[in-house]
């Protein structure tokens, strides 16, 4: 008996280090790839003017669009807000978590995308795989858009429905994949993180429509920066409740905040409300980033001035890469892509370039597709001009063609 429980344990003993062994061969096989991913310690808040271990640098990493993230007025707010509610939430929002300030956010964020109902979520992530799962199950099918962000194919996987990707901003190849089967939902980025473009929307709508399916819209890097007042791809395109209706935006990138939404009928919300995983099973967010977001609502819509300028800073990057001969992507946003092709490229020149106290993020595989990689230059309001000419100057010392 004895010798029987000595055997169990070496058993158990070598299956734990056999499971060491193949982790860490799996780590050395995405370094020899350059595939391997390491953080940077900051040490300053989100702003252009970054602090990495100690060394300022010039920051082009960010997805705070508006110049929002450290902005005086929603600090004040969201104190104001610990002040009155406290740190943490305390609970899910169907417990007890579910804030006065909770609710006046989802309000405001109702009446500014033009719906009747909006939810918080935690962060995009959640939303999206809340969202789908909640919509979609085993027999339905979701068509969702090769390039679309992770959380959106995740949420198709994790709901056991058929997910069909087609090409990127292919609405024929669509129509004849939804000529062969019922769709359910047809799922799309607004603005494609990586690259930077727009999907074709109000195509897409169309689509939509004649194949009887939902159009889910993921606006996180539209929502702020796109339509009027900030409100995003579908007022860009004039686009209402009934051709999209299922919107998700976040928060976080030009809100300057934490979080995510989304927006729809009374019937979505309340479907969400009691289906939505994601949402009945986590911790509400604290109140007061709540409180936090109210303010840079606020401020997105009365400093029009910062949109005008990203979109000016903008087009004079896109007019010095174009007199270097620079390789960009189609991108009128603030996701500006340089192509790399190979991953060790892209590593090579965001090293280069933080060796200048520049931080520009190389996307490697399998973030996108092999072959695709790149740096991923995102502009905000927050810079100024001559921020845009040192990043230009410093591209143009790149080895393109090594």
């Amino acid at each position: 008996m004895r010798s029987e429980t000595v055997i169990r344990q070496v058993v158990r003993m070598t299956a734990r280090q056999t499971l060491e062994t193949e982790l860490r061969l799996r780590l050395e096989q995405i370094e020899a790839r350059d595939l391997y991913r390491r953080r940077r310690i900051q040490d300053a808040p989100q702003q252009p003017r970054a602090i990495v271990a100690g060394r300022p640098m010039l920051n082009f990493c960010g997805n705070d669009y508006l110049g929002l993230a450290n902005h005086p007025e929603i600090i004040a707010a969201l104190c104001e807000g610990a002040d009155r509610w406290g740190v943490g939430s305390g609970s899910a929002h169907l417990v007890n978590g579910h804030s006065r300030a909770h609710h006046a956010l989802e309000e405001s964020l109702a009446e500014f995308t033009g719906r009747p109902r909006a939810l918080l979520f935690s962060t995009g992530y959640m939303a999206n795989l809340g969202l789908i799962t909640a919509l979609a199950g085993r027999g339905d099918c979701v068509f969702e858009d090769r390039l679309n962000h992770a959380s959106l194919l995740d949420g198709a996987l994790l709901s056991r429905a058929t997910l069909r990707r087609y090409p990127h901003s292919d609405v024929g190849a669509l129509e004849r994949l939804i000529a062969d089967g019922a769709a359910r939902l047809i799922v799309t980025d607004a603005v494609f993180s990586m690259d930077g473009d727009l999907a074709p929307l109000p195509a897409l709508a169309v689509a939509a429509h004649k194949g009887g399916a939902w159009l889910v819209v993921d606006d996180a890097h539209g929502f702020g920066v796109l339509g009027r007042g900030g409100r995003g791809a579908l007022d860009h395109f004039g686009l209402n409740a009934d051709e999209a209706p299922v919107l998700m935006g976040t928060l976080g990138k030009a809100f300057g905040v934490f979080g995510a939404f989304v927006a729809g009928s009374e019937t979505l919300i309340e479907t969400l409300i009691q289906f939505a995983r994601s949402y009945i099973y986590t911790t509400a967010t604290p109140p007061a980033l709540a409180v936090a977001a109210l303010k840079s609502l606020e401020i997105v819509e009365r400093d029009t001035w910062r949109r005008e300028r990203l979109m000016e800073l903008i087009a004079r990057f896109r007019q010095g890469a174009s007199q270097l001969g620079l390789a960009l992507a189609d991108s009128r946003t603030p996701i500006q892509p340089l192509l790399a092709g190979s991953a060790a490229r892209a590593l090579a020149w965001s090293e280069a370039l933080e060796a200048s106290a520049i931080l520009v993020g190389a996307i490697r595989p399998p973030t996108v597709p092999e072959g695709t990689a790149r740096l991923r230059i995102s502009l905000s309001a927050a810079h100024a001009p001559q921020d845009v000419d040192r990043l230009l100057d410093a591209l143009a010392e790149l080895p393109m063609h090594a």
